[in-house]
């Protein structure tokens, strides 16, 4: 599935190679080890980054997406399209993933694809959301269980990470709408055996205003289940609004608790969580919160448990399931935090996914059902209509 939180947190530098036998032949050596690089790829994809000796610096690691998008919705919005088609990524990655000083940097054009909100093209989303260098910062290894990262880092929060190719379904979910995805700011994480632990000051939204504080604890108890909480919350009020800056949740606290569990051909994620924003006198809001919980899960055709009936390489089928629902009502003030004061949402989405080396598809059928809506606040030209379906088809090379 998408980067897990504790995968984010604490991204591992380059292991010890250990030999295949006591004495292994020396015209086959064992190649090292390839390390935890960065971004985060989806459970249900695979990359195969190229490593470079850069003298001095020492390997580096290059990596790239590029992929297109076609969609097609139900009840589009006033400001959306019924059918569209656009770049979905044309990104490269270079990490510099072992030494004390190391680096990683993420440039290009994306797009964030999000159920329930109107689609922006790539050439609008990038400059809007976190421009064409999305993610790069250094990382100081102290040592094997102490790092210091600072520059533009993926958020601690939430069991969905930001772009496409990071997570089992191609569109972001209800829950992820709720939750920052890049922040600026400086991050410190600790591993040892079991357990890792992260904490950050950060700007939160994108905001340019360092007055978030953002932290993560996640306990593995075994190979197959782990066990993450996170949250974040703002420690002054802003009023700092853009696409990227949604200025009520740039003003809450969120927090989430996670588990995975991969078990065979399956994984296995259900999570909670839950938001507040306070009321905010100067844009004219009371306090409003979201509840909400959702399950992501896959099942991997190629893997060896997969009955031989039933088994097909490069095949997986992950699904996602989720609820939110809103407090407050209009005549109270309350905050927008959905489609109106006091409206719920669920979803379901299942994104069947086919690679075969480099090259992958995949094809995203989803459903949105809205309730308590505001009139206006929902979908189709009028606002006024209670579901969406949508259909995506994304076909790209990883590398």
């Amino acid at each position: 599935m998408g980067a897990s939180p504790a995968a984010r947190a604490q991204d591992a530098t380059m292991p010890t190679a250990q030999p295949a036998t006591a004495e292994p032949a020396p015209t086959e050596p064992t190649a090292p080890a390839t390390p935890a690089l960065q971004p985060s790829i989806a459970s249900t994809l695979s990359a195969a980054p190229v490593r470079v000796d850069a003298g001095p610096l020492g390997p580096l690691w290059f990596g790239g997406i590029v992929s297109g998008l076609v969609q097609g919705q139900s009840h589009a919005t006033a400001n959306d399209h019924t059918w569209q088609a656009d770049l979905g990524n044309a990104q490269v990655f270079v990490n510099k993933a072992d030494g004390m000083l190391q680096f990683f940097l993420q440039a290009g054009y994306y797009s964030v694809p999000v159920l329930g909100v109107p689609y922006q093209r790539a050439d609008r989303a990038t400059p809007a959301l976190f421009n064409a260098v999305p993610q790069g910062y250094l990382k100081l290894a102290l040592s094997d269980s102490l790092s210091i990262q600072a520059g533009k880092l993926p958020t601690l929060i939430g069991a969905e990470s930001t772009f496409t190719f990071q997570n089992l379904n191609i569109q972001r979910g209800l829950l992820w709408n709720q939750e920052n995805a890049v922040n600026r700011g400086v991050q410190v994480n600790y591993a040892s055996g079991p357990l890792t632990l992260s904490a950050s000051v950060n700007d939160g939204f994108y905001s340019q205003r360092y007055n978030w504080v953002s932290a993560l604890a996640s306990y593995a108890f075994d190979d197959s289940n782990t066990l993450t909480f996170s949250g974040g919350a703002s420690t002054r009020r802003s009023d700092v609004s853009t696409t990227a800056t949604p200025v009520l949740q740039n003003n809450q606290q969120i927090y989430n608790l996670i588990y995975a569990h991969t078990q065979g051909a399956w994984t296995l994620q259900p999570y909670v969580q839950f938001t507040h924003v306070p009321s905010l006198p100067t844009q004219g809001t009371g306090a409003a919160s979201t509840y909400g919980a959702a399950l992501l899960m896959s099942y991997d055709f190629g893997n060896a448990a997969t009955p031989a009936a039933l088994r097909l390489p490069g095949f997986k089928l992950p699904l996602r399931l989720e609820y939110i629902a809103s407090t407050g009502d209009a005549a109270s003030g309350a905050a927008n935090l959905l489609y109106g004061p006091g409206s719920a949402a669920w979803s379901l989405t299942l994104t069947p996914t086919y690679q075969y080396q480099r090259f992958f598809a995949r094809v995203e059928l989803s459903y949105v059902g809205a309730r308590k809506t505001a009139p206006g606040l929902a979908f189709g030209a009028d606002g006024n209509r209670r579901g969406q379906v949508r259909g995506v088809l994304e076909v790209g090379m990883l590398m």
